[in-house]
Order: structure tokens, then sequence, then C-alpha cells
């Protein structure tokens, strides 16, 4: 026998839960500066805006490990004094720029994880768990940053409605 579906605990909208003012770092940030803001504030990303507020990229925690682990130029192979590398040389430059970068514009992600103010909290549960990240980072009507949501926000939802 079927369990009996159950609607999920919370159907409030994003915007209930989400966190509030948003900590944000523009693309020329010094990667200190944005790693010093990480670190005092116990955050493991920060969304990176342009100057009108728009969201144009998000700094993590990965993007940084990536740049402290260093540069892996991958597997190779020696023939006659020639190296011939498994992995396609013409990928290696963003990894070299993300290794070297000092601001946030040169190790940040362009693409983010986002929703809408508006959208209820189980759907916004299942795109962080579909997307498989820890934020989405919330947007106004008018596409402008409002707030995060994380994955933490979630469960503190969650344990509420239940308690």
């Amino acid at each position: 026998m079927a369990p009996a579906f159950s609607p999920p605990v919370v159907q409030q909208p994003v915007s209930a839960v989400m966190t509030t003012p948003v900590l944000s770092v523009s693309a020329d940030s010094p990667l200190q500066e944005a790693v010093t803001l990480m670190s005092e504030h116990h955050i493991s990303g920060l969304p990176v805006v342009d100057a009108s507020g728009a969201l144009v990229g998000e700094l993590s925690e990965q993007d940084l490990m990536v740049r402290e682990s260093g540069f892996q130029p991958g597997p190779y192979v020696m023939l006659l004094d020639a190296v011939i590398y498994l992995r396609n040389p013409l990928n290696w430059d963003k990894e070299v720029h993300q290794v070297l970068g000092s601001t946030v514009g040169d190790v940040m992600k362009r693409r983010t994880h986002t929703c809408a103010a508006d959208l209820p909290l189980p759907a916004a549960a299942r795109q962080l768990h579909e997307g498989g990240t820890q934020r989405l980072f919330v947007l106004d009507a008018s596409g402008q940053l409002a707030g995060v949501l994380t994955r933490g926000d979630v469960v503190r939802a969650l344990a509420e409605a239940e308690g």
C-alpha cells in the first residue's frame, strides 16, 4: 500500500524565510576582502553585483578551494621527448586565471542560482536540491537582489512549522 500523499508542511513564500539584508561584493573587489567578509559572517558564498545592484555572479567557498588547490594540468604521457596531455590544454585558461586571480571577478562563477521572492518554499527547496546548490539568490519583481535563501533557512522554517 502506497503512503498517503501529504502536502509540504511549509506553504509560505521564499520572502518569508530568506536572509536579509544581503552582504555582497563587486567583481572588482579585492579577493581578500571577500574572503574576510565570508569568514567574519560565517557564510559560504556571496552574491557579486554590479554598480546598479544587479546580480552578475557568485563567489563560493568552492571557487576559493579551486584557487588554493592550484593548477593541475592533468594526466599526460611522454613519447619520444614530447609531452602529450590527456586533457585539452585549450580549457586551461579559465583554471589558470582562477588560480592566479586577485579580484572577485577573477574567481567568481557567472552562473548563479536564483528564484523569485514569491516562489513557494517547497518549490525553492526542490530547486536547491535539484540544482545541487547551497543557496538561491532571491530577486524582487524588478530583478534586483532582495535576499538569500539557504538550505539552513529551509530547515529552520521546517523546524518552526513542526514546533
